[in-house]
């Protein structure tokens, strides 16, 4: 499992833009600068849309007022879905939806879950991690996946 201290691992994850799925390597995305990457167990879920991703919407600005320049939404869903779920939560430019459709970042970071007894399948668990220039300065993990608190944008303000 990761911790801090650690480099992020070299995967890459996809985004859907205007000219279709895009690769995003995470050591590119985060090399030189300050960025918040959050995780959760899925698109359209209770905790994961009524309050994980909307915590970072609302803190955006206080968040980039501290030096962050760039927030991530990871998840194991496809780059269909994270886009489709971008677009019905209005992350716009606050927030990045990045798949991880294969898990290989969820799998590298050492954050799986096994949600297989409710029919969901391996999945992440629900953590943040702030990082400069690729380096985990803070790394936060839900004990329940099913709370969205030390992972939530406003906890994250208090740490940076």
């Amino acid at each position: 499992m990761l911790k801090e201290g650690d480099t992020i691992p070299a995967v890459t994850l996809k985004q859907m833009t205007a000219e279709g799925p895009t690769d995003v390597p995470l050591s590119d995305y985060c090399k030189g600068r300050k960025v918040v990457i959050f995780a959760l167990p899925g698109a359209f879920t209770p905790t994961c849309s009524e309050s994980h991703v909307p915590s970072y919407i609302e803190h955006a600005q206080a968040l980039r007022d501290k030096g962050v320049e760039a927030v991530a939404c990871v998840s194991t869903a496809d780059f269909f879905v994270m886009n489709a779920w971008g677009k019905s939560m209005g992350t716009g430019e606050h927030v990045d939806m990045l798949a991880d459709g294969n898990a290989e970042f969820t799998r590298a970071a050492g954050m799986t879950l096994d949600l297989s007894g409710f029919g969901l399948g391996e999945r992440s668990q629900r953590y943040v991690m702030v990082l400069e220039d690729g380096v985990i300065k803070h790394l936060a993990m839900e004990s329940d996946p099913g709370s969205a608190t030390v992972s939530a944008a406003d906890a994250v303000l208090a740490k940076l």
